[in-house]
């Protein structure tokens, strides 16, 4: 048994084969994570020697820089090469960095919600407290964007045993947090299934620049690497490829140039389809 009731095991090789859009063998989806972090408290670090501290003015400045120039750059490398994001959005970035929503927008990107910020995680949590904070993150998004969120992804990936419920209450369609396939699965709820959607916890900035201290070079390898396995296999069996970027990482030139390598690998394949989560979910539900 899986102990938390919200799906079986499923083997991937007993699945029915479902067929991609236009037949292509690998969906790729990115997901920048564009995030507020809150003055004075503990958040994502570059280095541990001043997190402690407070103000922590070091690691706040990198945190700043990926809404100041780093998205900036991401969103300009996305564009050249055709890719359509599905940004994971803290409601508070409409208030705090409203141009970025804005740019994003005219883009084409989608916006999944995120929680309020990165500086509040939901581990924990009281049911009668996070509904009203899951409806004020939505309607928030909602109104700075025009489209209602149908996406979630918690801030670090983190839930409550409500979690799942409270979202599909809200009308959310698919959530990002369980990083376990490379196929969109349902998970049970009080209500109706939900779409757990293929995200990563590997193929991404923080797991090769944080994590492994590795460059980017190192970032190409990987993205290309796991393109390719995909692509290979995607010949009788399509997979979906997950690319987690946060522009306080990905977004300085050092790095930003990797990433422009690795979409470019991408884009000089036939049978690809760069999809939004809202058109994941789709065609899983129409399929």
């Amino acid at each position: 048994m899986t102990g938390h009731g919200r799906f079986e095991y499923s083997a991937i090789i007993d699945r029915p084969v479902r067929r991609l859009p236009g037949n292509a063998r690998v969906g790729v989806w990115i997901t920048p994570n564009v995030e507020h972090f809150h003055w004075g408290q503990p958040a994502m670090a570059m280095t541990p020697m001043t997190a402690g501290l407070t103000p922590d003015v070091l690691n706040h400045g990198w945190r700043d820089y990926g809404a100041r120039v780093g998205i900036w750059r991401v969103m300009e490398i996305l564009a050249k090469h055709g890719f359509k994001a599905t940004a994971a959005l803290n409601s508070e970035v409409c208030d705090e960095y409203p141009r970025i929503v804005e740019e994003g927008s005219k883009l084409g990107w989608e916006w999944a919600a995120h929680g309020p910020s990165n500086s509040m995680l939901f581990t924990g949590m009281p049911e009668e407290a996070e509904r009203p904070i899951i409806a004020s993150v939505i309607e928030r998004i909602a109104a700075a964007t025009g489209v209602k969120p149908r996406g979630w992804l918690g801030p670090a990936l983190t839930e409550t045993a409500a979690t799942l419920d409270l979202l599909e209450e809200v009308g959310i369609d698919y959530v990002m947090d369980w990083a376990n396939d490379e196929l969109p699965y349902e998970m049970r709820t009080r209500g109706n299934p939900i779409l757990a959607l293929p995200y990563t916890l590997e193929v991404g900035d923080i797991p090769v620049f944080l994590n492994t201290g590795q460059n980017g070079a190192a970032f190409y390898d990987v993205v290309a690497d796991q393109f390719d396995q995909l692509y290979a296999e995607g010949a009788t069996r399509p997979r979906f490829l997950s690319i987690a970027l946060h522009p306080f990482l990905i977004g300085h030139p050092f790095r930003a140039r990797h990433l422009d390598r690795a979409l470019a690998h991408i884009a000089g394949h036939d049978d690809v389809w760069v999809a939004t989560g809202s058109e994941i979910t789709d065609w899983f539900r129409s399929s």
